[in-house]
């Protein structure tokens, strides 16, 4: 698991104690010959610096938290919405209803649980795959994240997506790879092929040992149709709250949640409308354009301008580790902000045309 510096600042308002983390200082991004180094940008608004952590080892913690703090945990079960005259009242577990006054959807990839609430992707929308697994490098204390921007499958075709190598400074590295819904033949995408293609292409380089488990793949769910309804509210990637440009959803889940809880706290009769006003305040002006821009790079030769530009100059390259770090949102300053803000205008008048040319899956 990546903590971006977003994640970061999250995690420490939670107290999350992260002191055996791998501290992450900033990106390494490649495209072709291009490579450009950048460290996290010092902002007042989040940390300077990301963590790498084993995901299992980051769950353990979270659930460990969330009993430190009261949580009780029902192992080997399916919760699913337990529903009284069209409101959500709590969860079944088995046989068990636990009932209460307000039910947060945390399922991650939307399921059963989210379809019984509504709460499905937008079929018009973009999505996206992922897949990852671990190997032993000797660069395993590396403090820089890296990115190859330039991926393409094993027919030749440009995938709009990357390929990753996060150091877990515990003698492995996290390698996977992740694609957009809107590439050329997309639903006949090998993803193990596809990792296996980068493991190939990053092998000597990184001095890679073979993969210490079965890589597991995942969906990216980028949008949704419903996040609050009667007694719940919808948080994380259960909302679609997954940033299109680079699949992270971590520090969306820590925040959406945090601010489900506060609206409830304040306000239990109105929780659910304004938990959905203020995330959307906060986020989906950005993960609009995010969207919008993903069906710009599915077409393969904006994708290779586009990839060209993202490293081609130092401006570039900064907004580019802006957005690659979850560091952008509705409310950022500076030049990154007025781009972003920029791009989604411009977007909105190509979105037609870029949505009925799009790539044939």
């Amino acid at each position: 698991m990546t903590a971006s510096p977003r994640a970061v600042g999250a995690l420490e308002e939670l107290k999350i104690d992260i002191g055996d983390s791998h501290r992450i200082d900033g990106l390494r991004m490649i495209a072709g010959k291009q490579r450009r180094e950048l460290d996290w940008p010092t902002t007042g608004r989040f940390p300077s610096h990301g963590a790498v952590w084993p995901r299992r080892r980051f769950d353990t913690r979270l659930m460990e938290a969330a009993m430190d703090a009261g949580a009780e945990f029902r192992f080997g079960v399916d919760a699913l919405p337990e529903f009284d005259g069209g409101r959500v009242v709590g969860a079944r577990c088995g046989n068990e209803v636990v009932r209460a006054p307000l039910t947060i959807l945390a399922t991650g990839a939307q399921g059963e649980a989210a379809r019984m609430v509504g709460a499905v992707r937008d079929p018009a929308e973009p999505f996206g795959l992922a897949i990852r697994s671990y190997a032993e490098t000797p660069r395993h204390g590396e403090r820089l994240l890296e990115a190859c921007l330039a991926l393409r499958d094993e027919h030749g075709t440009p995938v709009p997506g990357y390929g990753w190598m996060f150091p877990a400074g515990d003698g492995t590295v996290n390698i996977g790879v992740g694609a957009l819904s809107t590439m050329r033949g997309f639903k006949k995408l090998n993803l193990n092929k596809l990792v296996e293609q980068y493991a190939a292409m990053v092998g000597d380089e990184w001095s890679l040992g073979p993969l210490l488990e079965k890589p597991r793949a995942w969906r990216l769910p980028m949008s949704t149709v419903r996040r609050h309804g009667p007694g719940w509210v919808a948080i994380g990637d259960a909302a679609g709250l997954v940033n299109p440009m680079n699949g992270e959803g971590i520090d969306y889940g820590l925040e959406s949640g945090m601010l489900a809880v506060d609206r409830f706290v304040a306000d239990p009769s109105t929780a659910t409308t304004t938990y959905d006003q203020m995330v959307g305040e906060r986020f989906d002006a950005f993960l609009r354009t995010g969207r919008r821009f993903s069906f710009l790079i599915g077409h393969p030769w904006i994708l290779r301008t586009g990839l060209r530009v993202a490293v081609g100059t130092q401006v570039a390259a900064d907004i580019t580790l802006a957005v690659m770090g979850n560091l952008v949102d509705n409310d950022t300053p500076g030049a990154s902000g007025r781009v972003l803000r920029l791009a989604d205008r411009a977007l909105a008048t190509a979105d037609p045309v870029l949505r009925r040319t799009r790539a044939a899956a």
